[in-house]
């Protein structure tokens, strides 16, 4: 059996091996592919509109969910941040719109200023890596993941990332909560409990994603 101890190591040598791969892309590579889930997003997503939607500002050569916020926000979505507020405890998002005051958190990332406290319907979430299983590995903190383990019911959880973060395994412990739709360049993966399912036709990614909060009892647009 693989201790805890020895996957916290290997976790810590994969995520700087990741980082670095993703760094490398050039960045007008990058942006290809970010327009190409953001296009899958919007297509795939809409069921989005009217909800509140968590997200991560970009860092690190991160997949960048702004554009599809913009588009959700145009269309009466609440985006919100996350905020760290103590260590080893879940995450509070503020409620964030275009030229809202703001301030460094954790790694300098941007935390609205003084704006409401939301609960998020669906959070995109943009891993250092992730495995066929829907896992993600994240940057160590287990944030998202303690987040997710206090939230009744499920919010919506969407992956967004690049092919280039694809990994064999991220060895999952039990504390590690699975995705429900991974969104890269090649398209939206549906999650399974062996597999990721890539979705060829985005009609039935719109009805799996309403099928799923309509499970969870999450808003819907009328």
């Amino acid at each position: 059996m693989t201790m805890p101890s020895e996957v916290s190591d290997w976790r810590k040598a994969q995520r700087a091996e990741m980082l670095a791969r993703r760094e490398a892309v050039p960045i007008e590579t990058r942006r290809s592919w970010n327009a190409s889930v953001t296009r899958f997003l919007i297509e795939g997503f809409n069921a989005l509109e009217g909800c509140v939607v968590g997200f991560c500002w970009p860092f690190k050569g991160e997949c960048d969910g702004r554009f599809f916020i913009h588009h959700l926000r145009q269309r009466g979505a609440v985006a919100a941040l996350p905020a760290v507020v103590a260590k080893k405890a879940p995450l509070q998002f503020h409620e964030w719109w275009p030229g809202v005051a703001m301030v460094p958190g954790v790694f300098d990332l941007p935390v609205p200023q003084g704006t409401r406290v939301v609960t998020p319907d669906a959070l995109l979430i943009p891993p250092v890596g992730f495995g066929p299983r829907g896992y993600r590995l994240g940057y160590g903190g287990g944030y998202f993941d303690r987040t997710l383990a206090a939230m009744t019911p499920q919010p919506l959880k969407v992956a967004i990332a690049f092919e280039v973060s694809r990994m064999q395994t991220i060895q999952p412990q039990p504390h590690d909560v699975p995705m429900d739709f991974i969104v890269t360049e090649r398209g939206v993966h549906r999650v399974s409990a062996d597999e990721l399912d890539l979705m060829s036709d985005l009609n039935d990614v719109r009805s799996a994603v309403c099928a799923l909060m309509r499970e969870r009892g999450l808003p819907r647009p009328a």
